[in-house]
């Protein structure tokens, strides 16, 4: 009776910690890091249970050793907001604790999914607009690039929406959305014969299309030997990012769009960008980068659903990051730069989230990790067909997956000797 008992509880604690990683996957974690933490639930309110589990891009299968019968739970495929995926991660956290017990995952999990925004059509204008026009600024495109990119992001945003609606246009959306946008950029460059047009005059309206952390994901996912679900994404962000490139060639076509060669590709390139124009040709000045990255936080907060706590700290790491990642652009050149401020702000995110619940990494870390946009950067060298920044943008993936991993190494590091000690102290008593 024991044991028959036993092989339930076992049976409810592996369908249980398979709902909670479907919810994980659904909030933007990677398969290496819902992996991870369940196992750490698994040894921590159970030690000794005899079952593993593994993580596809779109399910959790909870296996038992003994038997190999195997627990399989979907995850929705809808992405959570910011702060559903703040729900979700504070949600694994106590249930790592003991402080919610395990046979209310299902219940919790399913408060956090129909928890979602009230207004989105109204967060995928606002936010869309100010991500655009953050960029804008951030890159130091002209007055009258930002005020352009503030109209058409909305659009953008409101034409997202409305593709939303319509099931199955997910696949065609970054294109269509490419291609409005570049032809509204373009027309407007045409009629008022304004010559050569700053890349992120085009690429800054469809940036909330992005799948920087995607590709980051799948970089991740590469190096903790996840082969098949890394190369899954990676290659679908890639099929992403080859979508927006054709809608940006489409546009320019249609409209002769031209790409200034002496625009800004790199954050560390703005300081450099220089102009003679006055008025509306004029370049806004270098400390007013410090504004587009409030604005861009604040974007972000708007277009993927942070509550206003969230945004005020997203603006306080995004500004911290920016500020390092122009500090050692500097002396050791963009490509090691992002690597190094990739790193910091993983171990700061980890931090953090050991520190409080209310600050889960994958919500301090995703917001200021698109600041080092390295999905940008892959769309920036397809659209501009620069040979200089088509060598650079592997270099920068490779850069930003590495630091990373350094610094999970190093975050995770005071946790697995306190581990160690701990079992030698149970293993040595005194």
């Amino acid at each position: 009776m024991t044991s028959t008992r036993r092989a339930a509880d076992q049976a409810d604690l592996e369908l249980r910690l398979a709902q909670l990683g479907a919810l994980l996957l659904d909030a933007g974690l990677s398969v290496t890091d819902v992996r991870d933490r369940l196992h750490e639930i698994r040894d921590a309110v159970s030690p000794g249970a005899n079952f593993s589990v593994s993580v596809l891009p779109s399910m959790v299968l909870a296996s038992d050793n003994a038997s190999g019968t195997a627990r399989v739970v979907t995850a929705d495929g809808a992405e959570l907001t910011f702060r559903q995926a703040a729900q979700a991660s504070r949600l694994a956290r106590s249930v790592h604790e003991g402080a919610v017990p395990i046979d209310q995952i299902a219940a919790r999990a399913e408060a956090i999914r129909s928890d979602g925004r009230a207004h989105p059509l109204i967060g995928s204008i606002i936010g869309s607009a100010l991500i655009s026009v953050g960029l804008a600024i951030l890159f130091r495109c002209p007055w009258w690039a930002i005020c352009t990119t503030l109209v058409v992001g909305a659009l953008v945003g409101l034409l997202l929406w409305a593709l939303d609606q319509i099931p199955g246009s997910a696949a065609v959306a970054p294109f269509i959305a490419a291609l409005t946008s570049t032809m509204l950029v373009g027309a407007f460059a045409h009629e008022l014969g304004l010559g050569p047009v700053p890349l992120f005059a085009v690429c800054a309206p469809i940036a909330v299309l992005v799948p920087g952390a995607m590709i980051t994901n799948a970089l991740l996912e590469l190096t903790a030997t996840d082969i098949v679900t890394g190369s899954a994404r990676l290659a679908y962000g890639l099929i992403i990012l080859g979508f927006m490139t054709a809608g940006i060639a489409a546009g320019a076509a249609l409209t002769g769009l031209r790409i200034d060669p002496e625009s800004a590709a790199l954050v560390g390139e703005a300081a450099s960008v220089t102009g003679a124009a006055g008025g509306w040709g004029a370049l806004p000045p270098l400390w007013m980068s410090w504004a587009g990255v409030v604005i861009l936080a604040v974007g972000i907060g708007a277009a993927f659903g942070s509550a206003a706590r969230l945004t005020a700290l997203n603006m306080a790491v995004m500004t911290a990051t920016y500020g390092v990642l122009v500090l050692f652009t500097v002396p050791f050149g963009s490509v090691l730069a992002t690597g190094i401020t990739a790193g910091a702000l993983f171990v700061v995110a980890r931090s953090m989230e050991t520190l409080t619940s209310t600050v889960p990494a994958t919500v301090s870390f995703q917001p200021a990790f698109l600041l080092l946009v390295p999905g940008t950067v892959g769309l920036v060298a397809m659209a501009s067909l620069d040979t200089t920044t088509l060598a650079v943008a592997p270099a920068m993936f490779a850069s930003i997956c590495i630091g990373t991993k350094i610094g999970a190494i190093l975050s995770s590091a005071p946790r697995f000797l306190r581990r160690r000690h701990d079992e030698s102290v149970a293993s040595h008593p005194s």
